[in-house]
C-alpha cells in the first residue's frame, strides 16, 4: 500500500494554486515611499532654486560671503553592510546645504565641493554632518561636529584650510576628521544663496526628525499672482497636466514665476524629470 499518497494529496490541499499576486515578493509600500522621499526633495531643491532666482533677498550690508570647501575626510570606522557611501551635509545659519555622494569613498571619502553662502551676523560656527548614503532603509548619520569659522578668515578676509576633528558613535572627536578650506568676502553678490536647499522630513538627527527651511526673501512682490482672477483658471488647468504634483507645490512655483502659465509648466516639467 502506498503510505505517501495520502501525505502527498495533504500537501496539495495546502499548496498555493494560481496566479501569484503582484506584491509576491516585493516590498512596493516602502519602495513607494522611498521613492516620493526623493521626488519631494528634488521638488523642493527646485522650487527653492527658482524663487531664489525670481525674488532675490534684499542686501544686508552687514551680510558677508562665506565659502567652504569641503575636501576630503578620513573616517575611522567603515559603517556599511558591503561599502560605504558618504556625503556631507553642512548647515551655515539657518540655510543648510549637501555634497555629492563619494560612491564607495568608505573610510577616505573625497567630494572637493565649494559651497558659497551667506553668513549672517552672528554667525561663528558651521554644522557638519557625513551620511551613509543607503538603498532600502534612512540614510545613516556616520560623523558630525560644530566647526568654528577661524576669526581672522572674517575679520581679514584670508583663507585658512585645516582638519577638524568629528564626533560618532566611537564618542567625541573619535569619528575621524575632515578637511575644510574657509575664505570669506564682505561683497555679496544679490543673488547668493541659491543652492541652499529647504529640507524634507526625510532624515534624522541624534533620533529626532528635523527640517531646515532657507529663509523667506526679504523683498516680496507687492502683488500675489495666484490672487489675480484668471490665476485660479489657469492653476486648474496646469494641476491637470500635473496631476502627482501638489497643488501648493503648483501655486508656489506660478507665484515665483509672476503668474506666467507657460514659463510655469516648463519649470514644473524639469522638476518632475
Amino acid at each position: 500500500m502506498d503510505t505517501d499518497k495520502p501525505l502527498h494529496e495533504d500537501w496539495k490541499k495546502r499548496a498555493f494554486v494560481g496566479p501569484l499576486p503582484d506584491s509576491f515578493l516585493r516590498i512596493e509600500e516602502h519602495n513607494a515611499q522611498l521613492q516620493q522621499e526623493a521626488a519631494d526633495q528634488q521638488a523642493a531643491l527646485a522650487l527653492q532654486q527658482l524663487q531664489m532666482q525670481n525674488m532675490p533677498m534684499a542686501q544686508d550690508p552687514r551680510v558677508g560671503r562665506l565659502s567652504v570647501t569641503i575636501a576630503q575626510a578620513k573616517l575611522v570606522k567603515n559603517y556599511g553592510v558591503t561599502r560605504m557611501d558618504p556625503y556631507v551635509r553642512l548647515r551655515v545659519g539657518h540655510a543648510v546645504y549637501e555634497t555629492h555622494t563619494n560612491s564607495n569613498g568608505g573610510k577616505n571619502p573625497h567630494w572637493n565641493k565649494v559651497i558659497q553662502c551667506l553668513l549672517p551676523p552672528g554667525v561663528t560656527q558651521i554644522y557638519v554632518e557625513i551620511y551613509d548614503e543607503c538603498s532600502f532603509v534612512m540614510d545613516e548619520l556616520i560623523a558630525w561636529g560644530h566647526i568654528d569659522i577661524p576669526p581672522h578668515v572674517i575679520q581679514k578676509g584670508e583663507t585658512h584650510e585645516d582638519w577638524y576633528m568629528l564626533s560618532g558613535k566611537q564618542g567625541d572627536d573619535q569619528e575621524g576628521m575632515i578637511n575644510l578650506v574657509f575664505s570669506y568676502t564682505n561683497k555679496c553678490h544679490p543673488y547668493m544663496g541659491s543652492s541652499s536647499i529647504m529640507m524634507v522630513p526625510s532624515a534624522t538627527m541624534y533620533g529626532m526628525p528635523y527640517v531646515y527651511t532657507a529663509p523667506p526673501a526679504a523683498v516680496a512682490p507687492t502683488v500675489v499672482p495666484s490672487s489675480l482672477p484668471n490665476a485660479e483658471v489657469e492653476m486648474k488647468q496646469i494641476a491637470e497636466m500635473f496631476p502627482n504634483v501638489d497643488k501648493e507645490v503648483i501655486k508656489s512655483v506660478y507665484d515665483a514665476n509672476h503668474g506666467k502659465k507657460d514659463v510655469t509648466i516648463n519649470s514644473l516639467l524639469q522638476m518632475c524629470e
